[in-house]
């Protein structure tokens, strides 16, 4: 009981039972249709035959023929079907035909007539007739005559007074058409059945799988909340509505499980990361307290206290915006900004920073290139992108001894390009550049290669240059520039984000 209750709630089953509904009420609107028109062509063609044949046996009656009238007539009622025939003289005496039990109203005045009959009386009555004219009918014998099961019929009949003052009758019975009714209504309720325990199997059969699948996504759903984020629903090869229903819940899947495996390792990097510098402020605080002697070294201590602090409070800033980033909550930030112009005030801010760390600034902007983004976190990829430049790439010929060419070696190279449909912002050095293995795991959170951990720095800055190209629709890449690093952020021109 508790499963056909469960199958008639599921919208298969209701949708089924709608359609079987529609299909049943279309059904015997149609074939009610059918029924009635061709009942009324049926009744149509009757009407023409009975007219055809009065115009017939009229002709005859007028070339003077009695004898063909009587034989034509004669003929006609004994051929087997619904025809109904009288033809009687003046006095109402009937001289051939099938039907003897016409109505006396019908004989005394011509024209059109509905009327009901006993067709077992006037079946009898003809025989009688027929018994008692030999020559016209060639009369069996009455054990020979089997009557038929008692009924009662309808006839429509044409009636005709003849020039030869004879009375003609001429009809059909229309039980065929009651019979052709009948076929119909056996037909469509047959039909109906047919329509209905079928469709009502499709229904639960439908039903079944649909719920089949449901339940399997279910099931996967109660694993992955039981703890098993590697847990994925299953897709066949049908490639139907429920495999892409199941595609997508894999790919959101998969992104949840990617953030909650990038928040694990967020807080594992924070712990592991932070608690260095934590423990060395606290360290400084308990030393200033314990050894500091003279004001110039409480001094010295705060002042150091001071700046490990702001240096959490930048990582802390960079962690909260990276989220922000990535949870997309600056979209709607989004407008059409002159690139051209965010890079080149960059570089202005840039050049004398460059060139007070022994470097050269030399820009590469191509002008009047638009694109839909954020002008304020583009600015920040593009400094956080300089500040590495200047921090790992202006090492002086990666410790080669100065030359000739050391000029080039310490320039930085920044500017904004179209490169097909994409705009291609970069950020070139001559530095030591990073080991092609590294340059993906660099823009993970809190990941810092070895010969940088010297420098001072959270590990947080190329992951937000990656955190800002994707919220804009974009890749961020670190190329090779032989020697030193060519990172690149591409966007698409505007239009082809919404493409």
């Amino acid at each position: 009981m508790n499963s056909i209750v469960k199958l008639w709630r599921t919208t298969t089953v209701r949708l089924t039972a709608l359609f079987i509904l529609i299909f049943i009420i279309f059904s015997v609107g149609l074939l009610g249709y059918v029924g009635f028109q061709t009942s009324i062509e049926i009744q149509r063609v009757q009407a023409r035959e009975v007219n055809w044949e009065v115009r017939q046996l009229r002709n005859l009656d007028r070339r003077g023929s009695l004898r063909a009238l009587i034989f034509a007539v004669q003929r006609l009622a004994s051929q087997p079907g619904p025809g109904i025939y009288y033809l009687g003289n003046a006095a109402g005496e009937m001289i051939a035909g099938n039907f003897p039990d016409v109505p006396s109203d019908v004989l005394a005045h011509p024209g059109h007539y509905t009327f009901s009959y006993s067709p077992v009386e006037a079946f009898g009555r003809s025989q009688r007739s027929n018994r008692d004219n030999p020559r016209r009918s060639g009369a069996r014998r009455d054990s020979d005559v089997v009557p038929p099961p008692p009924r009662q019929a309808q006839a429509v009949v044409t009636s005709e007074r003849l020039d030869s003052g004879l009375r003609l009758v001429v009809g059909r019975d229309i039980v065929q058409r009651r019979d052709f009714t009948q076929i119909i209504v056996r037909t469509l309720a047959y039909g109906l059945g047919g329509i209905v325990i079928f469709s009502a199997l499709a229904g639960l059969l439908t039903a079944r799988r649909v719920l089949r699948r449901i339940d399997t996504i279910n099931a996967t759903t109660r694993v992955i909340m039981a703890g098993n984020m590697s847990e994925r629903v299953p897709v066949t090869r049908r490639n139907d509505e429920f495999d892409e229903l199941a595609s997508g819940l894999n790919d959101m899947l998969d992104r949840i499980e990617q953030l909650m495996q990038g928040l694990k390792e967020v807080t594992d990097n924070v712990a592991h990361d932070l608690k260095t510098p934590l423990t060395r402020l606290r360290n400084r605080a308990e030393a200033a307290l314990r050894e500091g002697r003279s004001d110039e070294d409480h001094r010295k201590a705060l002042e150091s206290t001071i700046a490990e602090s702001d240096q959490l409070i930048a990582t802390f800033n960079a962690l909260l915006l990276i989220a922000r980033i990535e949870a997309g909550s600056r979209t709607n930030a989004l407008s059409n900004v002159n690139i051209s112009e965010v890079v080149a005030d960059i570089c202005e801010l840039y050049g004398p920073v460059i060139e007070d760390a022994g470097g050269m600034l030399e820009e590469d902007v191509e002008p009047l290139i638009f694109a839909n983004a954020n002008r304020e976190l583009l600015s920040q990829a593009l400094v956080n992108l300089l500040e590495n430049a200047i921090k790992y790439g202006l090492k002086s010929g990666n410790g080669a001894p100065e030359g000739p060419d050391d000029a080039e070696r310490r320039t930085i190279r920044v500017g904004v390009r179209r490169r097909g449909e994409r705009i291609h912002i970069f950020v070139a050095d001559r530095g030591p550049g990073i080991p092609e293995a590294d340059r993906k795991r660099v823009l993970e959170r809190f990941v810092r290669l070895e010969k940088s951990r010297t420098e001072p720095g959270s590990g947080l800055g190329l992951s937000l240059v990656s955190a800002v190209a994707r919220l804009h629709r974009g890749t961020f890449a670190l190329e090779d520039n032989h020697p030193g690093t060519h990172a690149v952020i591409s966007l698409p021109e505007p239009g082809e984000e919404n493409g």
